[in-house]
């Protein structure tokens, strides 16, 4: 007996719920991993985060031919690879995890009615989320979905979770898949794709596993004091592996529990605080499935349709992009992310408010951008955040409650200026008590520093009182 395993965006070994069952029920497992240039080549094309996706794939065959087994390439969609290779290897099932983006499910329809034309059985697994089915938690009063965060949260915690799956230790393949007949991962530059980020995360189970064990062995017991703040290494950045399923979210709650029970969590209040943030995860995609029109679209109808009027501005788009906006917090924040192809939460949250609060350019605008640039780019979590951040989404608040000054920002998550000097270095002879606000430096200190505004570094290119008036204005017209 053959099947098909379907890799998408759960290119690990350890705890995968597909892989599991399809090695247990079959004697022979064929590992395939479809291209498809809806995805390459569509809004959301990145180079970045499609380097970091080779890596993984490369990644997951050395896992795979340690078993015993290859990693199969397919060049095509999968509703047409999938059904071709079930035929030529005899395969009478296809496993594989599933996904809730609206992408993914209108793709599934399309593999589904293929396989079933084809005679061959699906067979579709957890393994994406921390709780097997987020999608099918419900409000207990009316019993619609979630769209507040804290009581899904409540709700979250007692849902009930699966065992941890170790990897298998063997696999076997039919043998003509194991050579040239496998097809081979291609490079970014055949793919019609460019690198865009300077120094970025390496892709990979190997790199998520040694970076996680990292983290908890210490840094998760200061996240609770340490995670907003920019300037140090006190957060995961597991966000690209858990995208692209490189480590099994389940898996990290087991592993911050220590061996307690799946869903509590000890050991320590930052634990405690990171499987919160797991939590937002899972939440973000029970939002996106049961609201897909958010993918393009404002989650409040009363900000739709244009009735929020966005402002226009290339140039303020393009400094805001470049990080030379003349607010050394935002753009140390946008220039981490052209370093890294990855960006601190607490700089995400600050570089969304400023973009859409204080320039009142469309969130969409931003969306795209980060998409563009994150390894970690995911659709339901980088639409929810900033849907989120420009208070036009879930869990809504005040506009006044996320609309950040850059420089108060600053004072408070890097006061010693340590985040902006690392990735502004024309800043770094500025006095720190002309840190926050460079333009204030008498032209003498600006001299001295080698940093003179409107030469070294810009401006600022807006006004943050006038452009806050503005923006309080431009939401009220909208509500109404």
């Amino acid at each position: 007996m053959t099947a098909l395993l379907w890799f998408r965006r759960d290119l690990r070994l350890a705890d995968h719920p597909a892989l599991d069952a399809a090695v247990r029920a079959h004697e022979q497992v064929i590992p395939v991993f479809c291209f498809d240039d809806r995805l390459l080549a569509g809004r959301h094309a990145s180079g970045p985060r499609t380097q970091f996706l080779l890596e993984s794939l490369h990644d997951l065959d050395r896992g795979l031919r340690d078993r015993g087994a290859r990693l199969v390439v397919r060049r095509q969609r999968p509703e047409e690879g999938l059904v071709e290779l079930a035929r030529e290897a005899g395969a009478d099932e296809v496993y594989f995890s599933r996904d809730m983006t609206p992408f993914a499910r209108s793709r599934g329809k399309s593999v589904h009615g293929a396989l079933e034309a084809a005679g061959i059985a699906e067979r579709a697994f957890p393994g994406l989320t921390v709780a097997d089915d987020v999608t099918g938690v419900r409000t207990k009063s009316g019993g619609g979905p979630y769209s507040v965060f804290s009581p899904f949260y409540k709700r979250w915690l007692d849902l009930p979770r699966r065992a941890v799956l170790a990897a298998p230790d063997e696999m076997s393949m039919p043998s003509g898949f194991t050579g040239k007949g496998r097809g081979s991962i291609p490079s970014l530059e055949e793919l019609g794709l460019r690198q865009e980020v300077t120094d970025p995360q390496p892709g990979g189970e190997t790199e998520a596993a040694a970076r996680l064990a990292w983290f908890l062995d210490g840094p998760v017991h200061e996240y609770a004091d340490l995670h907003d703040v920019p300037g140090v290494d006190g957060t995961s950045k597991l966000s690209a592996y858990l995208h692209f399923g490189c480590l099994s979210p389940r898996a990290i709650e087991a592993a911050l529990a220590k061996g307690g029970g799946g869903n509590e969590v000890g050991g320590s209040e930052g634990a405690a605080a990171f499987h919160r943030q797991l939590c937002w995860r899972d939440f973000y995609h029970h939002v996106q499935y049961h609201y897909p029109e958010t993918a393009r679209t404002e989650f409040q109808e009363r900000y739709r349709g244009g009735r929020l009027a966005w402002v226009t501005d290339e140039g303020r788009l393009s400094a805001w992009q470049q990080g030379k906006t003349g607010y050394p917090l935002v753009d140390a924040a946008m220039r981490q992310l052209l370093r890294e192809g990855w960006m601190h939460n607490r700089a995400r949250l600050l570089a969304g408010s400023f973009l859409t609060k204080h320039l009142g350019i469309d969130w969409r605008e931003g969306e795209n951008w980060f998409m563009r640039m994150l390894l970690d780019g995911d659709q339901a979590n980088n639409n929810g955040n900033w849907q989120w951040i420009a208070s036009v989404g879930v869990d809504p608040q005040p506009v006044f409650r996320r609309l950040y000054n850059p420089a108060l920002h600053q004072k408070r998550y890097d006061p010693d200026g340590k985040y902006v000097c690392e990735y502004v270095p024309e800043l770094r002879g500025v006095p720190e008590k002309y840190l926050t606000e460079p333009w204030t430096m008498p032209e003498a200190v600006q001299r001295e520093a080698g940093c003179v505004i409107g030469k070294d570094y810009p401006k600022p290119i807006v006004d943050l009182p006038a452009a806050r008036e503005a923006a309080l204005a431009r939401y009220a017209d909208a509500a109404g």
